[in-house]
């Protein structure tokens, strides 16, 4: 049976007063990314349960966000796409709920407390705009988790002190470089749809889509736009990026001369010198911390020895302008066509 919050009293059809039931009076949003979005809950007697999506639409969402002070209602979610999902226990608590739009409270809307075959599996949920946002989205921090080290793995940003993971759109390569560079990490490989279920992240999901060119060092300096549609775990972001580019110049009786070494999974290896000019060791030695490149003679260049092991990489070209070896062009780790005759050695002035 349908009641109103503000039921009246009639008597031979002449009104006398209204009354309250012992039904909810107060209303809350659960595992948004704000307190203006989440699943909605309400309470009765002290306990708090979920509603039931029966009916539900933006005119319910819209008295929910007037009730607790946020803004303009913007859409419908299902309740279930908010986490962690309501504990079994919770009980559902009422269903069937039609509100006009005007009303100030969820109280004052016709709904029904006798809830019949309705599972957490269709709780509503709300989601309105954030008046406590002084601005757009803006990603905190960002961190790469589930994978197997820290440049490979879940995209999740921080905003407003909760982690949460990234829908798909717009979250591509161009933005994976500006990742992989916030983070200290090398080049980045790859940016593409996660993940089974067991790898999926659980909590909020930001409902932003990134911009970025690709030359960002941080995620704060990509343009952003809201996401509009809906998105769930199913989408989340997968991103790999190399391994954080060390590297060091051995053989030398100074630090800033030797055969360049560079680090990749834990190892150290050696650079082939196929195409390796000045532009090449401007770039290492501004790395280094080092002064200007002095290019090494044959002499000082054999007395450094050749290398042992693995050769990292090889057809490497730089501008000469980049900070870093790793901004450089060059193939994939461990892809070469060289011998350790060919290793590259780089003279550096000292600071």
């Amino acid at each position: 049976m349908a009641l109103s919050f503000s039921c009246m009293l009639a008597i031979s059809g002449i009104f006398i007063g209204s009354c309250l039931s012992d039904s909810p009076t107060k209303v809350r949003l659960v595992g948004g990314a704000h307190r203006c979005e989440g699943r909605v809950e309400v309470e009765r007697r002290g306990l708090w349960g979920t509603v039931c999506d029966d009916g539900w639409d933006l005119k319910d969402v819209a008295v929910v966000c007037r009730e607790l002070n946020c803004g303009a209602a913007k859409r419908t979610p299902s309740g279930v796409s908010f986490q962690p999902p309501a504990p079994k226990e919770q009980k559902v608590l009422i269903q069937g709920v039609d509100c006009s739009g005007t009303e100030d409270m969820l109280a004052q809307c016709n709904q029904d407390d006798d809830v019949f075959d309705c599972p957490h599996a269709e709780d509503a949920g709300a989601g309105c705009e954030d008046p406590d946002s002084d601005g757009p989205f803006i990603p905190e921090n960002v961190r790469l988790v589930a994978g197997p080290g820290r440049c490979q793995g879940r995209v999740e940003v921080l905003q407003q002190g909760q982690w949460g993971t990234v829908c798909r759109a717009g979250w591509d390569l161009r933005a994976a470089r500006a990742v992989c560079r916030q983070l200290g990490c090398g080049r980045a490989l790859l940016a593409h749809r996660c993940c089974n279920k067991t790898m999926q992240g659980k909590g909020p999901i930001w409902r932003g889509k990134m911009s970025c060119s690709g030359q960002e060092v941080n995620l704060r300096d990509c343009p952003f736009s809201p996401l509009e549609n809906e998105c769930t775990h199913d989408e989340d972001t997968w991103m790999e990026c190399e391994d954080p580019f060390k590297l060091r110049l051995v053989g030398g009786d100074k630090p800033c001369s030797g055969r360049l070494e560079v680090l990749h999974k834990g190892t150290w290896g050696s650079v082939c010198d196929d195409g390796w000019g000045e532009k090449e060791d401007q770039v290492v030695c501004r790395q280094l911390g080092c002064g200007k490149s002095l290019l090494p003679s044959y002499k000082p260049r054999k007395s450094y020895g050749p290398g042992a092991g693995r050769i990292w990489l090889d057809d490497i070209t730089c501008s000469g302008e980049e900070t870093s070896l790793e901004f450089c062009q060059h193939r994939l780790w461990g892809y070469h066509d060289c011998t350790h005759k060919e290793d590259v050695a780089v003279m550096c002035s000292e600071q």
